[in-house]
Order: structure tokens, then C-alpha cells, then sequence
């Protein structure tokens, strides 16, 4: 079968990190690669797909590296709220309701937003994660998944929880075309008991996957886990064995200076969530110290039952806003930093090689800004526009594996519509549960 090659002429294209972070010029794909990006045209066969780059801004997609996509659902049920309070009081027992069927919805209204927005890989842990799965397929987007398992239960319960766990993860790693890829997750070390966290520790070892969990989101959290366990979270994760698997924890709020070199030592990464930790108070993570200490520092939406959307480009600004506030050092996340945050170290903090700049032999994963707008002119600097200035709905078009997802802000593969409406009817038919 001959390969699909497209061009795209005369665009602006941020290549953070590098020597020239903002390229005018050109970028070709074949099929699901880009194969090259620069400033001089390239010669291009005829028959070549030609998309006009100008008054468009080319980035890589946004990877959102922590997130409960159907919580979508709860959107604005549970508000300024302590965290344990609002999961105790309002999230746990509507969860507790939540069928296959409205999972699908919540899944689908959350990728629906997230497409629509920019962001091109999430990460996902939650209940009915097939269903997850066949949003993901039937999309075009690219997630890693994961079957999020809380052990405050029966053995029983635990061992089919663990059972259901391994069997997604081994069923659904590497499907739809390699756009989903797996991990193992225990919830937390405060809702896992330790004989259970090792278990799954074990089962990722036998399958060879990395491991994700929240950990040390609130201060209680990391008291209550000296009270139990006599040891801060990162001491009782790297005793029960986590970081012996690739690891990626989210939140990391409070964290002191040992901790910070124990995650580094073992390579561990850190999704940080400012929108969701401020929302609920949770705190600032350390962020600086963190990048200092060598930890690849991710972004997360968390779900947008806590946050209350999804929008990436919010959390890369608040990334590189938060920080300078509490440190009172303009330089603690420059806006160069926060982009990478949200694109090339999210795919690495998801173990995905491929994925996460603009560069030829790097999957076609990229999204492209309006910056013909008033808050994007003049074009001083347009690294700094798209972290301090835009947001999702600049988002013009989308490409994940070299497929248009979204066009001219309409996303093609999923049907809006209906996702509005079975939202909306899902979310009343709960209350009435």
C-alpha cells in the first residue's frame, strides 16, 4: 500500500529545548512519522497532501499524564470541598453507581474536550477501563490505561480486583494501532495495604509494565501513612517494592528533600496538578527543587470532577505562574520549561519514545494554534504566547498518528452531538439512582 505523504507549508513551529525553539518553514509526514522539519522546503512527490501553515501555530500535542476521564460526569457536583471530605461525601458514593455504559459517556465527553483542546495523550486510571479502551479506539487519540485499584476490601475482593487489573493490561497493550499502551496502578499507598501494593508490584515485574499511583497529595495523607506505617510515602513505596518497576506518581505535593533524592535516584516521575492541588487545597508541589534534583516533572489535569476542565494549556500556565509566585524567583519555571512539562517529559514520564516534539522519526502527534487573534499579536515571542496567552480553544487542528483528528476546531472521529446530550441525560440518571 503506498504511503500517505502530507506538507505543511509557511507555518511557525515550536521546537522547545532546542537551539532555534521557534522554526518557520516546513514540516512533511509520512503516514504516522514526521520525516522532516525545517526551513528550507523540501522536495515532496507529487500527489503530496499540502496544508497552508500560515497564521497557525504548530506544536507538539499536549500529554496529560494524570486523569479519571468519566469523572467528567461530576463535573461541578462536589466544589471547595477538603479532599477527603468531597471524595468520602459526593465522589465515592456516586462512583459507586457508575455502570460500563456511563463510563463510556463520561470517557467520551472527556476526550471529546481534550481533543477539541489540544491534547493528544492522556493517562487514564479508573473502573470499567474497557469501555475506556473503546473510546480511545474509536477517537484517534493515544492514552495509557489502566485499571485504578483501591484494596480497602475483602481478599476476595482484592484478588478479582488484581485479576481484572493484569487481564486489561495484558488485553489492551499495544492495540488500536499502538496508540494504547498499559500500566498497573494501586490507587494509593493509603488505600492499598502493603501486602496488596506488593502484589501488583509483583504482577508488573511478571509483565513487565511501569507502575502508577497517587501519592503524598495532601499533608494528612503523608501523616496518617507515618501513623500507619511508621515511614513518609516515598520510604514505604521504595520499601514495598514500587520503584523497582518504571514508576510515574502522581501529585508528589508534599514531598522533603530526602524524598526528592530517593524519586530521582530510581528515575521515579512526578505528574504534577497544579489546577486540581490548588482547587482542593492540597498544596504547591516543589516543582523547581524537583526539575533541580533531575525528576522528569510531568502535567496533569487530574479528572474534571476536581479541576473543573481540561484544558492543558490552563495547567502549563498555572505551572509556570504558581511557582514564581511562591518562590518569588520570575525564573523558577520559564515558560520554555513549563512547554516541555506539558509535551516532551509527559511522553517520557508515560514511557512513550516516539512521542512528544517536532522532530523527523517522532509519531505526527501535533496540534496547530489560531495565533491570527488579538491576544496572540503582535508575534513577539510565540513560545511565550502559547503558554501565557492561549488556551484550548485556539486550537485549530489536531494530529495524533498522522491522522486529522479535529479540523477547524470539529473533531472528526467522535460525535459531538450525542456525547452532549448522553452526558447530560447520564449525569440525571445517576441522581435519580
Amino acid at each position: 500500500m503506498s504511503s500517505k505523504i502530507t506538507i505543511i507549508k509557511n507555518g511557525h513551529f515550536l521546537v522547545p529545548g532546542s537551539d532555534k525553539p521557534v522554526l518557520s518553514g516546513y514540516m512533511t509526514l509520512d503516514d504516522d512519522l514526521i520525516t522532516y522539519i525545517g526551513e528550507a522546503e523540501p522536495a515532496v512527490e507529487d500527489g503530496a497532501q499540502v496544508v497552508d501553515g500560515s497564521r497557525l501555530l504548530f506544536m507538539p500535542g499536549l500529554v496529560n499524564t494524570h486523569g479519571h476521564t468519566a469523572m467528567s460526569l461530576l463535573r461541578g457536583y462536589g466544589d471547595d470541598m477538603v479532599l477527603q471530605t468531597w471524595l468520602q461525601e459526593k465522589m465515592w458514593p456516586m462512583e459507586e453507581k457508575f455502570t460500563g455504559d456511563d463510563v463510556y459517556w463520561g470517557t467520551s465527553l472527556s476526550v471529546l474536550e481534550m481533543l477539541k483542546g489540544g491534547t493528544t495523550t492522556f493517562l487514564d486510571m479508573y473502573d470499567h477501563m474497557d469501555r475506556v479502551a473503546e473510546v480511545t479506539e474509536q477517537s484517534g487519540i493515544r492514552a495509557v490505561l489502566m485499571r485504578g485499584v483501591i484494596g480497602l476490601c475483602p481478599e476476595d475482593v482484592q484478588q478479582s480486583k488484581l485479576a481484572e487489573a493484569i487481564a486489561f493490561a495484558r488485553n489492551w497493550h499495544g492495540k488500536a494501532d499502538g496508540r494504547i499502551t498499559t500500566m498497573l496502578s494501586p490507587h494509593a499507598p493509603y488505600t492499598c495495604p502493603p501486602e496488596f501494593f506488593m502484589k501488583f508490584v509483583q504482577a508488573a515485574h511478571d509483565l513487565d509494565l511501569p507502575m502508577h499511583t497517587h501519592m503524598s497529595e495532601t499533608r494528612h495523607e503523608v501523616e496518617q501513612n507515618v501513623a500507619d506505617y511508621g515511614l513518609r510515602p516515598v520510604a514505604h513505596l521504595e520499601k514495598l517494592g514500587m520503584f523497582t518497576r518504571p514508576s510515574l506518581i502522581a501529585h508528589g505535593v508534599h514531598l522533603n528533600d530526602e524524598e526528592i533524592g530517593i524519586l530521582a535516584r530510581h528515575n521515579v516521575g512526578v505528574s504534577h496538578n497544579p489546577g486540581s492541588n490548588l482547587k482542593l487545597a492540597s498544596g504547591v508541589a516543589r516543582v523547581p527543587e524537583l526539575l533541580r534534583a533531575g525528576v522528569k516533572v510531568s502535567l496533569g489535569t487530574d479528572s474534571a470532577a476536581s479541576n473543573n476542565n481540561l484544558d492543558m494549556f490552563e495547567e502549563m500556565r498555572l505551572a509556570a505562574l504558581i511557582h514564581k509566585g511562591v518562590s518569588g524567583d520570575p525564573t523558577a519555571v520559564p515558560a520554555p520549561e513549563a512547554l516541555l512539562m506539558a509535551t516532551e517529559y509527559g511522553a517520557q514520564s508515560i514511557f512513550l519514545s516516539g512521542v512528544g516534539r517536532l522532530a523527523a522519526g517522532m509519531k505526527a502527534d501535533f496540534i496547530a494554534l489560531d495565533i491570527d487573534q488579538p491576544h496572540m499579536l503582535p508575534h513577539t515571542d510565540l513560545l511565550s504566547h502559547a503558554v501565557y496567552s492561549a488556551s484550548a480553544k485556539d486550537v485549530e487542528h489536531v494530529w495524533v498518528n498522522g491522522q486529522q483528528v479535529v479540523k477547524h476546531g470539529q473533531c472528526l472521529t467522535l460525535d459531538e452531538e450525542a456525547i452532549r446530550h448522553k452526558a447530560q441525560e447520564t449525569f440525571e440518571s445517576l441522581l435519580k439512582r
